[in-house]
């Protein structure tokens, strides 16, 4: 089975960290993805440190990348250079605390159905995360469908980097829950390529980071498809704190939902 995944609150870290213990979870920072820090030197140094002094075997980790207003695929050269600055800045903390993956979000103008749009995003995200791979030989990366309306453009992505062993698909199912495109279509498109999950529930109109079992989605199809994959995808409860972590974790270990099994993981 995938490994379970949790955000650390580096204010209640001795929680997590018990967490992490208990469940053999990982952690997936969220500390690095708002501009001040990764501009802040000391702040950033700080934060990093904190977490390396917890001892844990950090080498499965992984962080969520900047996202906000990231466009790697803009033919305006200074939005490229900073969106350009901004991913190197999130590998590079990556590399230096030894992470296993930096997850980065899709981050395409949705209902801009121009052909010609579509294709220079999937040539342009090909040729730049073929770049980033080769100059950061030690990460992987997960690209993470946003507010996509379909699966097709990250899928498109997804094959052409299928060679990459480093690279793969961050399926965020409550994403996928409001993205206006049956979510079936998401596992069929996908299946293949997925790497890691993100989980939580919403009511399928607005991204709520609830606890899992709490809105809408569909689990029970989520876990047959699931346990169907070859890749075992490793999972990431993103909810947005400790309490709705174990709420999500006791939901889960109650139904059997990937990737707890009867109880245990």
């Amino acid at each position: 089975m995938g490994r379970l995944y949790c955000i650390p609150d580096i204010s209640r870290l001795e929680e997590y960290a018990a967490f992490s213990e208990k469940y053999n979870a990982a952690f997936e920072y969220n500390d690095f993805f708002i501009p001040a820090v990764l501009d802040d030197d000391v702040v950033k140094g700080r934060i990093i440190n904190t977490y390396v002094k917890t001892g844990r075997d950090m080498s499965n980790d992984t962080m969520h990348g900047a996202f906000l207003d990231i466009c790697i695929n803009s033919s305006d050269p200074k939005i490229f250079q900073i969106s350009d600055l901004r991913v190197r800045q999130c590998m590079d903390i990556a590399e230096k605390m030894g992470l296993k993956a930096v997850i980065f979000h899709t981050n395409y103008i949705v209902n801009f159905r121009l052909k010609s749009y579509l294709n220079s995003w999937i040539y342009l995200n090909e040729k730049y995360w073929n770049k980033i791979l080769l100059d950061y030989p030690n990460q992987n990366i997960y690209i993470e469908n946003m507010f996509d309306e379909s699966p097709y453009m990250i899928g498109e992505l997804a094959e052409r980097m299928s060679g990459h062993s480093r690279f793969g698909i961050c399926l965020d199912v409550a994403h996928a829950h409001i993205s206006g495109s049956d979510v079936k279509m998401w596992y069929d498109v996908l299946d293949s390529y997925v790497k890691h999950l993100h989980l939580n529930d919403n009511d399928g109109n607005e991204d709520l980071h609830a606890p899992v079992g709490s809105g809408t989605f569909e689990w029970g199809a989520f876990n047959k498809w699931s346990r169907k994959l070859e890749t075992e995808p490793s999972v990431l409860i993103e909810v947005r704190n400790y309490e709705h972590l174990m709420q999500s974790v006791e939901y889960m270990q109650k139904d059997g939902i990937y990737p707890f099994n009867g109880g245990n993981i």
